[in-house]
């Protein structure tokens, strides 16, 4: 059973009843994220993510972290474009003291100047992790590729440069400035009692007081090119992107079954074709994104140098064969049992129907059973995964982003004007 209480000023609470967990997931959500971010501001929300942790008027930052382990519970938080959010897991016995945890460090965080001095160099070091490891930085470029200097395009860890130059008045003010109850969702799932959760969050976040309206975010222009970034490495790290569709888009089932076909499982075109019958590449797949205005889709493979221009013919012709052949009766139906599958497992999870819940209420103000969901993956036909492929993949927009040491090669626009 899921309900939903809205609080006097706007926060809302939504919850789903699993009485055969023995487990309770809360999250409390903001709905701010990199992409709300000034150039000046850009990392700004992942660095309040980490702060949020740092202590309170009631606890040290150790406090926060034993009182947790004390009652063997799971914390943790994450930022994305759109979101920020502040999470724990405990047994069903002990949600009273879930909730007052974190409640006292979202409300109250002190954001101590001495303790942003000692985060700091961690989130530097963070920025270099993602350097270090080129699959994951290679997306980074990819994302500045396609959206150029719109906030969608920046790394949602900020720059160095801002991280070291953020000082606890400038946190604080974005904190504040964006941290508003209507932006706020509390969702919880597991064995729980909707109307005891509320009585338990409802007073201290009905203290959060409500604030005038924020700027609308606004939606990136495509710049389609192709951008090599040298750097000595053993591969070539090839990402290929192209704008995709929003997260309430009505094709998105189909947008989901493309992506499965193309590149999303192990039986998948772009995994047989590239690693299994060519051998040119240990990891291979193909990606999508989706924001309340926009998306993203995208394939990825990292190979020898000297076959980089080989792994991007193929990815092209499997852009072209999606939008000049109907996807077989068989492919498709795999694709969809294994999406269904894939839908249905994460299903059990409380924390997966924690998330379920505050994405359902933040993007269509409802929840919408998993039944529904599955009837809308039955209903994808291969005409609807053609018509997409032939909106989505257009030499105009698509951009090539390459890191590794192969040089700049004509060769690969003219790959690309063939989608």
């Amino acid at each position: 059973m899921v309900r939903k209480t809205i609080l006097a000023n706007g926060v809302k609470i939504v919850s789903k009843k699993m009485p055969y967990a023995r487990s309770v997931s809360m999250g409390v959500w903001v709905s701010v994220g990199a992409r709300d971010e000034s150039e000046s501001e850009s990392g700004l929300s992942h660095f309040i993510e980490h702060m949020i942790f740092k202590g309170t008027a009631r606890r040290s930052a150790f406090q926060i972290a034993k009182e947790f382990d004390a009652i063997g519970g799971q914390t943790n938080a994450f930022t994305s474009m759109e979101h920020t959010c502040y999470h724990a897991r405990v047994i069903d016995s002990q949600v009273e003291t879930m909730v007052e945890i974190l409640s006292d460090i979202f409300l109250n965080s002190l954001f101590d100047p001495a303790e942003v001095e000692r985060e700091r160099p961690i989130i530097c070091q963070e920025i270099g992790m993602v350097e270090d490891s080129p699959e994951e930085y290679v997306h980074v470029l990819s994302g500045r590729n396609l959206w150029g200097n719109h906030p969608l395009g920046r790394s949602i860890l900020g720059s160095r440069e801002n991280v070291i130059r953020f000082d606890a008045s400038t946190i604080k003010s974005f904190f504040r400035r964006f941290y508003h109850p209507e932006r706020i969702i509390i969702s919880v799932a597991g064995n729980v009692d909707h109307q005891r959760f509320v009585e338990l969050v409802g007073p201290a976040f009905e203290t959060i007081a409500p604030s005038g309206s924020l700027p609308a975010r606004t939606t990136p222009v495509v710049k389609a090119r192709v951008r090599t970034h040298r750097r000595e490495l053993e591969q070539e790290h090839i990402c290929l992107s192209t704008p995709g569709l929003s997260v309430t888009d009505s094709k998105r089932f189909v947008f989901c079954l493309l992506n499965t076909i193309l590149g999303g499982n192990m039986s998948s075109r772009l995994f047989q074709q590239i690693r299994e019958q060519r051998g040119l590449a240990y990891s291979v797949y193909s990606f999508m994104s989706s924001h309340v205005d926009t998306g993203m889709f995208g394939i990825y493979t990292g190979v020898d140098p000297r076959y980089t221009m080989e792994a991007v013919d193929l990815m092209v012709a499997s852009l072209r064969r999606l939008k000049a052949e109907h996807v077989s009766a068989d492919e498709l139906k795999d694709a969809k049992e294994f999406t269904k599958g894939n839908l249905l497992l994460a299903a059990e999870s409380v924390d997966n129907q924690m998330v379920r819940l505050a994405q359902n209420e933040y993007h269509f103000q409802r929840f919408i059973p998993i039944n529904q969901v599955v009837e809308q993956i039955d209903a994808v036909t291969s005409e609807h995964i053609m018509d997409l492929a032939r909106h989505l993949f257009q030499a105009e927009q698509i951009a090539l982003t390459l890191l590794g040491p192969a040089p700049d090669d004509g060769k690969l626009r003219n790959s690309l004007e063939s989608v």
